[in-house]
């Protein structure tokens, strides 16, 4: 896929182009389809399929103080929107200039003039342009107009609602892991270089512990995971704690793997961690000897979650071979 952050970076690339248009936060199940029905359109018709987003994301412009975090930051939302095939993804610096731009004018300058788009693919409830005017109706019209079709994709639902980012957010941020999975199609996951901590994990725990440098905004609710930790393209159980470890009077959120039947030395390394399941709320224990003894409890935990067959984990990035 090439990703392209202005028109002239593939200007006169694309003779002819399928396009879809969105936020894509996180990525979802509803954004999959969305994108692989952009591919199979364009291919059908011999176009190009270009997934068109945006960087910030258009809140973080217009309500800055305001926002939600985010699921996804830029590089993952690029990595997971490649997976789905699309031939281009043009990532656009959103601007309060570009916010003012009537829905025709920012369908001729950047889809018809920059695109040669001849069909655009949106979500059932997408918007584009001044005051949100460009809704399908509106966008039906300056097709006829302009000579491109327009097609809608209905809902994806999973257990009978709406598959949103909204709500995969709520079920994150609630600690519901376990649950934001089948809308995602994949585990909510953390990316950080791991760095070094208090170091008690190991020496005065016998855990040792990879600790993360946080980069995202969304986290599950604090508290005792099982996971998978990537390291190095290869996975391997893990227990991991969100919080501040209440029983060390830390006031700080920290993320901390203990990475199971494993011994190398990774400071410094990027590691990414899929949360699986919650297993309990971090709590304040009453001396080394009770928080020691827990541990050993919930790694008993997470190594039975993470042997179970629903458990286990696919992962499909182009740059991972296992």
């Amino acid at each position: 896929m090439i990703v392209a952050r202005t028109l002239e970076d593939i200007e006169d690339a694309i003779a002819g182009s399928c396009v879809t248009i969105g936020n894509f936060d996180g990525v979802h199940k509803g954004h999959q389809k969305l994108i692989e029905l952009a591919c199979s359109r364009a291919k059908a018709r011999d176009l190009v399929s270009v997934v068109v987003t945006f960087d910030p994301h258009p809140l973080r412009v217009l309500r800055s103080d305001k926002t939600p975090p985010f699921i996804t930051l830029t590089e993952q939302k690029i990595e997971l929107i490649s997976q789905y095939g699309p031939q281009v993804c043009l990532l656009l610096e959103f601007t309060r200039d570009m916010a003012r731009l009537s829905p025709e004018e920012f369908v001729q300058k950047y889809l018809l003039d920059g695109l040669k788009m001849k069909e655009m693919i949106i979500g059932y409830d997408y918007h584009l342009g001044k005051g949100r005017a460009g809704n399908f109706e509106t966008l039906t019209q300056l097709g006829a107009k302009h000579g491109f079709t327009v097609d809608r994709l209905d809902p994806v639902t999973v257990d009978d609602a709406v598959v949103s980012s909204t709500r995969i957010r709520d079920l994150v941020q609630a600690g519901k892991v376990w649950s934001a999975r089948p809308l995602l199609g994949r585990f909510y996951q953390v990316k950080g270089e791991v760095v070094h901590g208090m170091d008690r994990g190991g020496k005065l725990l016998g855990f040792p512990t990879a600790n993360l440098k946080l980069v995202d905004e969304l986290f599950p609710k604090p508290g005792v995971y099982a996971v998978w930790v990537e390291v190095d393209r290869e996975v391997h159980m893990g227990v991991a704690n969100i919080g501040i470890n209440p029983t060390f009077g830390n006031d700080a959120l920290s993320v901390e793997a203990h990475i199971l039947d494993f011994s190398g030395d990774i400071y410094g390394a990027d590691i990414r961690v899929h949360f699986v399941q919650r297993i309990r709320d971090e709590k304040k224990f009453n001396g080394i000897d009770e928080l020691k003894a827990r541990i050993g409890i919930d790694i008993d935990l997470g190594r039975q979650i993470l042997s179970q067959p629903e458990a286990a984990i696919r992962l499909t990035r182009p740059d991972f071979d296992g």
